[in-house]
């Protein structure tokens, strides 16, 4: 499984963005997908996941302002995020669990600055 994120970039507060991973392979269907973000100098955290059957849970930081969606038959997962503010600056990373293995993409920066 491959994953790509696209949509990160460059946005003031209050602004936002949206990212998109997509996977590689026919099993995309049966994964159980996340974003995850790090910031410098702290541990990658969970953002959002949905599971295969479409359920969300979200980070507490950020209930209420992304919403993580899929759409199976593109093979992609997006991350819309509003009100974004300093403290969500961080390089976001897409993960997909299936079949008790763990991928991940490689990573799109997201800085929020003015």
């Amino acid at each position: 499984v491959q994953l790509v994120e696209l949509g990160g970039g460059l946005v003031q507060p209050g602004g936002s963005l949206r990212l998109s991973c997509a996977a590689s392979g026919n099993i995309f269907r049966f994964s159980d997908m996340g974003w995850y973000r790090q910031a410098p100098g702290k541990q990658r955290e969970l953002v959002a996941v949905i599971t295969r059957g479409g359920s969300t849970n979200y980070a507490d930081s950020v209930k209420g302002r992304f919403t993580i969606s899929r759409d199976n038959t593109k093979n992609t997962i997006y991350l819309q995020m509003n009100s974004l503010n300093s403290e969500d600056t961080a390089v976001y990373y897409c993960n997909a669990y299936v079949f008790s293995k763990a991928y991940w993409g490689q990573g799109t920066q997201v800085t929020v600055s003015s």
